[in-house]
């Protein structure tokens, strides 16, 4: 989705930014493992066949993503974007004709980070862009029945289970936004700072000449 392409969402813990094709052999490498191919119901793919999923993430106007980074790393300055990523999250425009329905999916692929935190702010981030700029009112989270802490933390989001597939094994939740979670949500998330995603680069880059002048 091109309407993020410029979109950097800094919070606590993480920081979101578009997906990038610099972004996509650290990507390419993690879904490699079965275990997140399981849990993501994701089948293997060639490096190939990853960039030109990158480029579909950039260009279709139903799907928009963000890669996870370790804030506390990234704002260092002593690593590349590439260091600092711990997963993704995506939203899905399920519906042709009701552009207020998304599906969320989130991955915290590095499992140093999981139950940290990060996985939590990344998916109530997500919520509230979705929400905010995209005009999301109803997610929808389809999760494997392993994946019990994913589930619970949908769960404590207000996420109702209403459906269960033994032949997937997954559980789909949904959540309407109505007035109160709008304000919840927003409450959450006052401390979410957005920013032009180039700005860092183009910082850095004015550091470095100050530095020569």
């Amino acid at each position: 989705m091109r309407l993020n392409d410029e979109v950097e969402l800094r919070g606590r813990v993480v920081v979101l930014v578009p997906y990038k094709v610099t972004h996509v052999p650290r990507y390419h490498q993690w879904m490699q493992s079965e275990e997140l191919q399981k849990l993501t119901a994701s089948e293997p793919l060639t490096l190939e066949q990853e960039y030109q999923m990158q480029r579909s993430w950039r260009e279709d106007a139903d799907k928009c993503t963000f890669i996870v980074l370790d804030k506390l790393r990234w704002v260092s300055g002593s690593y590349t974007e590439e260091d600092c990523m711990v997963g993704d999250v995506n939203l899905f425009l399920t519906d042709p004709e009701d552009s207020t329905m998304a599906e969320i999916e989130i991955m915290i692929a590095e499992p140093s980070y999981r139950g940290m935190g990060f996985g939590k702010e990344t998916t109530m981030m997500m919520m509230y862009y979705g929400m905010t700029k995209l005009g999301i009112k109803t997610f929808q989270a389809k999760i494997n029945l392993e994946n019990t802490i994913s589930i619970a933390m949908f769960q404590n989001f207000h996420f109702k289970e209403v459906s269960v597939s033994d032949v997937f094994q997954e559980a789909t939740l949904w959540l309407t936004i109505d007035s109160c979670k709008r304000k919840w949500l927003i409450k959450q998330m006052k401390h979410v700072e957005e920013k032009r995603y180039s700005q860092r680069l183009e910082e850095a880059i004015g550091n470095i000449h100050q530095s020569t002048d």
